[in-house]
């Protein structure tokens, strides 16, 4: 297997935490927009916040990324490579976006899945 997708994985995923806690803290909890979308709810910032809110509330990422973790965890080969990989992009958001109980897990299995050696076959 090339070392380049692990590689660039290396890269995106710090930035793509990064991205989280920058949505999490500028967009979320920034009190400029709580302001701002309760002066003017239908701004299409305010809507995307608003759904945001309720995707952290359902833990709509969280549990897209546990299911796609164990998914992972027993796809053999490439797929389940990159539904490992799926698996930590709804996680590392979700980690930062309030859905530690289940992120946590996925983003383990997730890792877990990403590190574990190919099956040779008999």
């Amino acid at each position: 297997m090339s070392r380049l997708p692990v590689v660039v994985l290396l890269i995106v995923l710090p930035l793509w935490l990064a991205a989280s806690y920058g949505l999490r803290y500028g967009f979320m909890e920034d009190a400029r927009w709580v302001g701002v979308c309760v002066d003017e709810a239908s701004r299409w910032e305010c809507q995307a916040r608003s759904t945001l809110g309720l995707w952290i509330h359902f833990k709509v990422m969280g549990w897209a990324a546990l299911v796609s973790a164990l998914l992972a965890f027993v796809l053999p080969g490439r797929g389940g490579w990159g539904l490992a990989v799926v698996a930590l992009l709804f996680g590392l958001p979700a980690l930062a976006l309030y859905n530690t109980t289940l992120a946590v897990f996925a983003v383990v299995i997730a890792a877990l899945r990403l590190v574990r050696a190919p099956r040779q076959s008999a």
